[in-house]
């Protein structure tokens, strides 16, 4: 495999860059609706996931980047703004030589499965994917067509108590046979656990780590 240097200094946005430039894999990491690349959840599962063989990219949507700018919160851009974003970027690194995955966080996984449907991608991986807005469980609330749309491996990590589909919810349905689901036990929609379960936060996420690193190296095989 032939790697070439990141092109990414042709963007102008900001970015966060984990991991080695050069290596074989690399993520593209999109933040959730509330919270931009620097929250703590994408810091710690960035630094958690990347390293020699996995290079990650954290990047921010246009609302996000105006939000920065304001010093002010700012609503999310419609699903065809946030993806044309998402495409810009695949496209800007489609040539690298490296093995692409795409991520999000909560709407962001969302962007990425749908980004996932039609680029030649190596696979997609879902951070607390929201199935369904918060106590909207309605069987037509259920956003289940990117999921179903996208065909290529996708790994989706959810919180047993996530309120955007929960293990309970969710095991009621079935999945596409390319579609792998593990819960982190007790989390919320950030992974976050009870006290009371004697499971940590920073537990969850070093294993939500460890979960998205096998999967990606389950992809070489």
């Amino acid at each position: 495999m032939i790697l070439s240097p990141l092109p990414i200094d042709a963007f102008p946005d900001i970015y966060r860059l984990d991991g080695d430039p050069m290596a074989p894999n690399l993520v593209l990491l999109a933040h959730g609706a509330g919270a931009g690349m620097d929250h703590p959840f994408m810091t710690q599962f960035a630094q958690a996931l990347a390293g020699g063989e996995i290079a990650l990219i954290r990047f921010e949507f246009p609302y996000m980047i105006r939000a920065r700018n304001e010093g002010k919160r700012r609503p999310p851009d419609r699903l065809p703004k946030l993806t044309e974003c998402y495409q810009s970027w695949i496209e800007a690194l489609a040539d690298s030589g490296r093995c692409l995955f795409l991520a999000g966080k909560s709407m962001g996984g969302r962007v990425a499965t749908v980004c996932g449907a039609e680029a030649p991608v190596a696979g997609v991986i879902a951070l607390g994917y929201p199935f369904h807005p918060v106590g909207k469980s309605e069987p037509e609330k259920w956003r289940w067509e990117p999921v179903h749309a996208c065909a290529c491996p996708m790994l989706i990590l959810q919180g047993e108590r996530d309120s955007f589909g929960s293990k309970a919810e969710l095991s009621q349905h079935t999945l596409p046979e390319n579609v792998t689901l593990h819960y982190l036990p007790d989390g919320d929609h950030s992974f976050v656990p009870r006290k009371m379960s004697g499971v940590t936060e920073q537990q969850n996420l070093a294993r939500a780590a460890e979960l998205a690193r096998a999967f990606i190296e389950g992809q070489q095989q």
